[in-house]
């Protein structure tokens, strides 16, 4: 776990100087894992929040290849457990070393939308979350991340950014009564990206803004039955 506390260590003093982190909802972290964490993406620093907030424990990450051969990021990234995945392709070898990193115990955590947005609001999410959940079963903790978008902007003034990291319930996926297949994917990071996106400031909420599901969940009843239902599936049948 030193190289863990080590980079923590670093990272904390490069984010005290650039931002005032908030975080909400601490007691909502499972003691240990297997557990998947899921968050927006709005700045190329993010990944660096969930490593200060959360205790120190063995991580797993996806990263995007172009990283790979950064000649500092890369060998950093892969020393810290990060797995390089293909953005532009399913990455099935990429998966299957996810889902053995979760099954083996590990804390995984991604950004289902794939890679940083460039507008500050959430955009559409891959199914690479949701079926690492699906696989595994292991717990979902949401979080959102709000304020990022500017931290580089601000910095580059001499201000201090001010970012705020909530984090979620966590949950499992539900039940189908059946194994869930290929197409069950889309309800389930429905269902993912409307918890993170009750996490974060409005105006980070995007493609989920308005959402039947997002208003549900914010009025505290269950999102699930206003998840698209998989194509081939009669309505209401996948929700049950």
């Amino acid at each position: 776990m030193w190289r863990y506390r080590l980079v923590r260590f670093i990272i904390t003093l490069v984010q005290r100087l650039l931002c005032r982190l908030e975080v909400v909802g601490r007691e909502n972290i499972p003691a240990a894992g297997p557990y998947i964490l899921v968050v927006n993406h709005l700045s190329t620093a993010d990944i660096a929040f969930p490593f200060i907030a959360f205790p120190v424990q063995r991580w797993r990450f996806f990263a995007g290849e172009k990283w790979a051969g950064h000649p500092i990021w890369g060998p950093l990234m892969a020393w810290l457990g990060v797995i390089f995945i293909d953005r532009n392709a399913v990455d099935r070898r990429a998966l299957r070393e996810a889902l053995a990193a979760v099954q083996e115990g590990a804390v995984f955590g991604l950004a289902p939308e794939g890679t940083r947005s460039k507008v500050g609001a959430m955009q559409p999410g891959k199914d690479g979350a949701a079926f690492l959940a699906a696989q595994s079963g292991a717990p979902i903790v949401p979080a959102g991340i709000s304020g990022s978008d500017t931290l580089f902007a601000n910095a580059r003034r001499f201000r201090r950014s001010h970012i705020t990291l909530r984090i979620g319930r966590p949950f499992t996926l539900p039940e189908l009564g059946r194994r869930p297949r290929g197409r069950d994917l889309s309800a389930y990071t429905c269902l993912l990206m409307t918890h993170v996106a009750a996490l974060t400031e409005p105006r980070h909420r995007g493609v989920y803004a308005g959402t039947p599901a997002l208003r549900a969940l914010l009025a505290g009843e269950d999102p699930w039955p206003h998840c698209p239902a998989p194509a081939g599936d009669a309505e209401p049948a996948a929700h049950e």
